[in-house]
């Protein structure tokens, strides 16, 4: 297992110690309230069905049931609550015939060996990855709750409240049809839009973690020149240029690019568009992968059921809410946009990686292919851990993800909020005036990093 050369917690680490004593327990009372509020609706039908089909209805019974098994996981995650605050030991994930039990409990008995496997001992991110692995266990140990998605009706909330921004940008998408065939012989041009989509990508990048006001939001959800002018300050470390140059240098067909999905929502409909851009408006790529979570992780990441429901949502005339937030013109705009991208993918040129079930003539699982995204494994060790899948971004032109330490591995470009204490390639004399000015740089999700390293330009052993 990955040993972190300095202790996973510290006093004087303000966000690890923050993370353990006040945004995990918040995690665990929303997921409690959550299922809470579906039972207390699910005892309230039983009872309606009760009266008007009487005590013996098949559906009055099944809720009861559910409603029976739900305060059993409530149960769970409120003892969870209680060990975590006092710095109890973690304990074993069930067998609860879903992946990766073994891997887990292997690395939880050699933190017991080591006395690292309380809350507060345990390295940070086997923490974070065995509380979201230990959550799926709470539900895949019933029958009526199994494969339920506790963030779920969290992520849908915050996509339903994106539609003014999801129909400007379908409009200004649509506004590139009749350029299409001149953008495609004028670099320059393509420039200019791939320069919209990083700042896209970057500033709807709104996770549920970043803590920003309504109007911080309203501010930063605008598209147009101005408003990329306005932001260039706040991004930190700039390769825009560079990963367009290589992206130039594309030639051929058959060119590949993967996107490592990150937040649903609102930042999944923004790596959609930016993947219509490269295949639609570019003569540069002829297919996108998408990289889900296999189950639900970190809250607000992609699992397969989200991306197929943005699909859906997106096409459905009542989706987002009813009110002044689309001209019929936008609307009939997005709905032709996604349904390019229903098009995209029934004729394989977006693909989810779940999915795929060939790599190179061999037959491959798309499910297995996915898991190490859900395991607690640091990124660099992918390819010991999950050499198919290395190999399979090995063999990409361009890999797009919203932080990773692969550099070298493969065509990599990052495209990162800064909403953690960690942010690599900020020049030191910049940090420094940021951190005399009191700036919350690294943890606002006002500043960012566009960072691009080609294949092989650092070691991958390293």
């Amino acid at each position: 297992m990955f040993k972190a050369p300095y202790p996973p917690y510290d006093p004087l680490d303000k966000s690890g110690y923050d993370t353990v004593v006040k945004r995990w327990p918040i995690i665990i009372t929303n997921l409690i309230d959550h299922v809470h509020r579906l039972m207390h609706d699910m005892t309230i039908k039983s009872q309606q069905l009760t009266e008007s089909e009487g005590s013996e209805s098949d559906g009055a019974k099944e809720l009861q049931q559910k409603v029976e098994e739900g305060k059993k996981i409530i149960a769970k995650a409120s003892r969870l609550k209680y060990r975590m605050a006092r710095d109890q030991e973690l304990e074993q994930i069930p067998e609860d015939g879903d992946i990766d039990v073994d891997v887990y409990n292997a690395e939880l008995a050699e933190l017991a060996n080591s006395k690292q496997n309380t809350w507060f001992t345990a390295p940070w991110l086997y923490a974070e990855c065995y509380l979201y692995r230990l959550f799926r266990s709470y539900f895949n140990e019933t029958t009526k709750w199994r494969n339920f998605d506790p963030f779920f009706a969290q992520k849908e909330e915050m996509f339903k409240n994106s539609g003014a921004a999801i129909y400007q940008i379908a409009t200004t998408m649509h506004e590139l049809e009749s350029e299409k065939d001149k953008l495609k012989s004028d670099p320059q041009k393509l420039l200019v839009l791939f320069r919209e989509m990083i700042q896209m990508c970057l500033w709807f990048d709104l996770s549920l973690l970043t803590h920003l006001t309504p109007a911080d939001i309203e501010n930063l959800q605008t598209v147009g020149k101005d408003a990329q002018q306005a932001r260039k300050e706040y991004i930190l470390k700039d390769d825009q240029e560079a990963v367009w140059d290589y992206i130039k240098t594309l030639t051929g067909p058959d060119k590949r690019c993967d996107f490592v999905l990150d937040n649903a929502g609102f930042e999944l409909f923004t790596d959609l568009v930016f993947a219509d851009f490269l295949v639609t408006y570019t003569p540069y790529f002829s297919k996108v992968v998408f990289h889900p979570k296999l189950f639900p992780w970190f809250v607000s990441d992609v699992t397969p059921t989200d991306f197929e429901i943005t699909i859906k949502s997106l096409l459905s005339s009542t989706f987002f809410p009813a009110g002044p937030v689309a001209s019929p013109e936008s609307a009939a705009h997005l709905q032709q946009m996604v349904k390019r991208w229903q098009t995209y993918l029934d004729n394989g040129t977006f693909v989810l990686s779940t999915n795929l079930e060939e790599i190179d003539g061999e037959k491959v699982d798309g499910q297995e292919l996915a898991k190490f995204w859900t395991g607690p494994w640091p990124y660099w060790n992918m390819k010991e851990r999950a050499n198919q899948l290395w190999g399979w971004l090995h063999g990409s032109d361009l890999v797009v993800f919203k932080v990773c330490p692969l550099a070298g591995s493969f065509p990599l470009l990052s495209l990162r909020t800064n909403k953690a204490d960690v942010a690599v390639g900020v020049p030191q004399e910049i940090a420094d005036k940021l951190d005399e000015r009191g700036e919350k740089w690294r943890v606002s999700g006002k500043y960012a990093l566009v960072s691009f390293e080609p294949r092989g330009s650092i070691s991958s052993e390293s």
